[in-house]
């Protein structure tokens, strides 16, 4: 099994994290050792023109620093999230940001401490606007990823500096398992009718065309064929044959290591999304919970979530992952 997510250390850090840090930007290595050799300059020649220019520039460093604090003042961020994260593939992630007086220029948001790659901007950011900045994240694999912060990163106003600040908002992201292909059977469908599986003769399905009828009073018009209608000079009903639905219970057998266990993660989830898009009822059995075979996106959703969360720790409280 893998390791239990490690909340407690990422806590640690974000109460840790001080309220602003200080990058210097590629631009301003440069602009600083251009600084510095101006400062010596005016230093070994006395010239009063040197001297005025290193006031320049060193003045240029601190109007950079209160524009960017400025900038930073004042935000408000939430996340939005993600529809759905698969592991070692881009998504979809959005925040929200607004600002409740003056304006902002140059934002970039990404997430704080945590094993996501990617980030989104905003070029301007005026007041009492709310703004969705939307990424493209991606994570290394599957599982609940702990989110402690949004980290907003400015280099306004001459890129010289990437000032940081830190909002701390607590979260979980559950990462689904990689999206692959199922190289193998799923096995024997289960045995009897489940609901509807065991009645492929219906006529009130989407398969083969098995007849036509006159159209009855309050039935559907989609199912109207309507050349046949012309010809017959009355309103003629399609009726084809129910499709035939199986059910599946796909299994994680107990015991597994690590490289095995996201290997049949991956696995199962592959299956379990080719079956239900056949149209099929699917379950699946853990060491850890059994969810009974039903068919649909939301059940492939129930899927995804549990394989997910497997060999991870669930949170207490019944607390839900974003």
């Amino acid at each position: 099994m893998k390791p239990r997510l490690p909340s407690w250390w990422a806590r640690v850090r974000s109460r840790l994290r001080p309220p602003r840090t200080l990058k210097v930007t590629r631009i301003g290595r440069t602009y600083l050792v251009v600084t510095f050799g101006v400062g010596l300059g005016a230093l070994n020649t006395g010239n009063n023109l040197l001297y005025l220019l290193l006031g320049l520039l060193l003045s240029m460093v601190v109007v950079s620093g209160v524009l960017s604090e400025r900038c930073l003042r004042y935000l408000s961020v939430r996340r939005v999230g993600a529809d759905a994260a698969f592991a070692q593939e881009p998504f979809a992630f959005r925040w929200a940001i607004s600002r409740g007086q003056g304006h902002a220029f140059a934002l970039t948001l990404s997430e704080a401490d945590s094993p996501l790659t990617g980030a989104g901007g905003v070029g301007y950011l005026p007041a009492g606007v709310d703004h969705v900045v939307r990424a493209d994240l991606t994570a290394p694999q599957r599982g609940p990823v702990l989110l402690t912060g949004v980290r907003v990163t400015t280099t306004w106003p001459l890129g010289l500096f990437a000032k940081t600040r830190t909002f701390p908002l607590e979260s979980t992201l559950l990462i689904y398992p990689r999206r692959t292909y199922a190289c193998q059977d799923p096995g024997a469908p289960e045995q009897g009718p489940v609901g509807d599986a065991g009645n492929p003769r219906r006529n009130d399905g989407n398969g083969d065309l098995s007849g036509l009828r006159e159209l009855a009073p309050g039935e559907d018009a989609r199912r109207i064929h309507w050349m046949k209608s012309a010809s017959a000079g009355k309103l003629l009903r399609v009726e084809r044959e129910h499709e035939e639905r199986r059910t599946f219970v796909l299994t994680v057998a107990d015991g597994l290591d690590a490289e095995a266990l996201e290997r049949r993660c991956e696995e199962v989830a592959a299956l379990a999304h080719r079956l239900i898009e056949e149209g099929h009822e699917v379950g699946l059995d853990t060491p850890e919970e059994r969810i009974r075979p039903t068919a649909g996106t939301a059940q492939e959703r129930r899927l995804l979530r549990a394989l997910a969360w497997l060999g991870y720790e669930r949170p207490r409280g019944g607390e839900e992952a974003a």
